[in-house]
């Protein structure tokens, strides 16, 4: 009985052995030959180290193909903590050099990982700086290749262009905006390296290459926009004002020509600068009233509604209206007398705007302010915008609705005006602006994006925008927009004079000073927007100080833009507060001597009695007081 017992033990044990060798074998059949890949590749993952390879972003250009947005080739450290053999001495090289706390780097190197990137200390490093890393010859301390993001133009366009993180991500405008596009695939360079960090020879290094991000091309026109920052820098120094802006838009596409804003700032170096003016590209951003630019609007409004006839129809302007228990003042004591309603515009009537505001009625006041886009962001592809500030339809009562008329009681960004008004001169189309023409494959140059035209909706009539623009273009040739008139060329425009309101009070002797002008007023192209908070020391009024900045600007767009002179243009009317011109006349040939006029200045360039050349050149039409450039020589 025991025997068999004992044989029937040795049989299960034998049934037991057997059955635990087949599994092994069946296990070992399983990893070497069905499941050898997957185990091979966690082998694989076990030994290697990857090297990260940072991408390129991809450019940003003007339509002019300027390069606005660009990357330098830099260095990084990556370090592998196990293959470091003396940490403390490493740290302290590492911290001294890099100029960082020893134990924060210390830190660093004693974390449990096989690979450590050394950030933001060890990014992005100046050529001397890895120079230096490299001649210690580290064990376990790498460089390796990294991209910077680099504004070759400094603060040029700086508010639009935003500026990228130490991770070459978008922070802000059109670095954030487009930075799905913008941003490449970043690469890598695997290494093998056995359980002692000792590189697997059996083993070649892999290499996965980084792919560039997408260029994007931008409607910026790059000779505008030059001109647009030259002359708000020069402003800026002449004036100190709390800030000037300035913003050009193409009325028939919506296309943003140029766009700045001072104070600006150098994204090359955000981490330095004031957020207060990164942070407010104004704009897209800044709401405040309109003042007088406003009432090409509400003009607009009222001839489309046939409530009058500009030349026909009369108004008297006795120097004030009463609304309600309000007095609304002409800014002429006395008024204008009897007008015509093209000349209510002219003369920037504020009585004639508030009767322009009680024949269109709270009604239809209300519900073109809303037509023409004013009450909602318009939609531009730029970080920060904001949208207009209106009265409630309930709280829009009689007062209200006569200091809206004139552009008071009413807040707006400058690039919703600039939108109305292209509506108002483009044929009555209400468009939705942009920044963004193309974008590019970098490797191919295919286009993946083409901007396209987008009206929003029709708001005022063809035939009325063609009125509008011939009253636009007697403002500037009779009004107060005369600071504006070039000789050669058709402008239309509209001065802006706005008492700053600050937490709904009116800040004393705190204004806004604007002009808009639209070129050639018979086919426009280009609608100018300028603007100036609180400028210092000059007359507190758009027509005067303003005005001039933008012809000065206008002056040279319009040939940039190869806009031909015309023939034949309405004259201007003089005034004694307007900016006297002077036509250069002709001085090559003469003796230095003969050069003389007493309302411009001469600097003389070279040796020798005679003219040989000079600039401006004769026939062109220049402000009294400009330097004419003589270059002298022989006979």
């Amino acid at each position: 009985m025991l025997f068999e017992t004992t044989v029937k033990k040795l049989k299960w044990v034998k049934i037991f052995t057997c059955l635990l060798a087949l599994s092994i074998i069946l296990k070992l059949v399983y990893i070497q030959i069905i499941d050898r890949s997957t185990i091979y590749q966690k082998a694989v993952d076990s030994w290697q180290r990857s090297f990260p390879v940072e991408a390129s972003r991809g450019k940003i250009m003007t339509a002019d193909h300027q390069v606005l947005a660009t990357n330098l080739t830099t260095s990084s450290i990556v370090v592998v903590p196990s293959q470091i053999k003396d940490k403390i001495y490493t740290a302290k090289q590492l911290s001294d050099i890099l100029g960082v706390d020893m134990q924060v780097m210390k830190e660093k190197l004693e974390k449990k990982v096989s690979i450590q990137r050394i950030a933001p200390e060890g990014r992005q490093l100046k050529d001397e700086i890895a120079r230096r890393i490299d001649r210690l010859k580290l064990p376990g301390v790498y460089l390796i290749k990294d991209t910077k993001r680099y504004y070759p133009l400094n603060h040029y366009l700086s508010h639009c262009l935003g500026f990228v993180g130490i991770d070459n991500q978008g922070l802000l405008g059109l670095e954030l905006e487009y930075d799905h596009y913008l941003k490449g695939k970043n690469g890598s360079i695997d290494y093998y390296m056995d359980a002692k960090s000792h590189n697997l020879k059996m083993y070649p290094s892999d290499y996965r290459g980084a792919t560039t991000g997408m260029n994007i091309t931008l409607t910026i026109n790059g000779k505008v926009q030059d001109i647009v920052e030259r002359e708000l820098n020069n402003a800026y120094k002449t004036y100190h004002p709390d800030g000037i802006w300035a913003l050009a838009m193409n009325p028939n596409t919506g296309d943003i020509l140029a766009l700045s804003s001072k104070p600006d700032f150098n994204p090359n170096q955000y981490q330095k600068e004031d957020k207060n003016i990164y942070n407010h590209n104004i704009p897209v951003w800044k709401t405040y009233e309109p003042g007088s630019t406003f009432k090409i609007i509400t003009f607009s409004s009222g001839l489309n509604e046939n409530l009058f006839d500009m030349d026909k129809d009369t108004y008297f302007d006795k120097g004030y209206e009463i609304v309600g228990h309000s007095r609304i003042k002409s800014w002429k004591k006395g008024g204008h007398g009897l007008q015509t309603f093209r000349e209510v515009l002219q003369n920037s009537s504020n009585p004639g705007f508030v009767e322009i505001g009680r024949r269109l009625g709270k009604k239809r006041l209300y519900r073109y302010v809303e037509k023409f886009g004013l009450t909602k962001k318009t939609g531009v592809d730029l970080p920060g915008e904001s949208s207009g500030i209106m009265f409630d339809y309930k709280n829009f009562n009689e007062l209200e609705q006569a200091t809206v008329a004139f552009g008071q009681g009413i807040s707006i960004t400058p690039i919703q005006l600039v939108r109305a008004i292209s509506a108002c001169v483009n044929g009555g189309k209400l468009l939705k602006p942009q920044i963004l023409k193309e974008v590019k494959n970098s490797y191919t140059n295919d286009a993946v994006y083409k901007r396209k035209v987008k009206v929003i909706r029709q708001v005022i009539r063809k035939e009325t925008s063609s009125k509008v623009k011939d009253a636009l273009e007697s403002v500037v040739c009779l009004g107060g927009g005369r600071n504006a008139y070039i000789p050669g060329y058709r402008i239309g425009g509209k001065t802006g004079t706005a008492q700053k309101a600050v937490n709904g009070t009116y800040v004393g002797g705190g204004y806004i000073l604007s002009f808009v002008g639209i070129a050639p007023i018979n086919d426009p192209q280009i609608v100018l927007y300028v603007a100036m908070d609180n400028p210092k020391n000059c007359i507190q009024y758009g027509g005067t100080t303003v005005a001039p900045i933008a012809r000065k600007m206008l002056v040279d767009i319009l040939p940039a833009m190869h806009i031909k002179k015309v023939k034949k243009q309405p004259e201007r009317e003089e005034q004694p507060m307007d900016v006297k011109t002077v036509k250069i006349e002709r001085y090559i040939g003469k003796k230095r001597s003969e050069v003389s006029n007493v309302s411009l200045r001469f600097k003389f360039i070279g040796k020798g009695d005679y003219v040989i050349d000079q600039l401006p050149k004769e026939g062109e039409i220049v402000e009294a007081g400009s330097t004419v450039v003589i270059m002298l020589g022989k006979s």
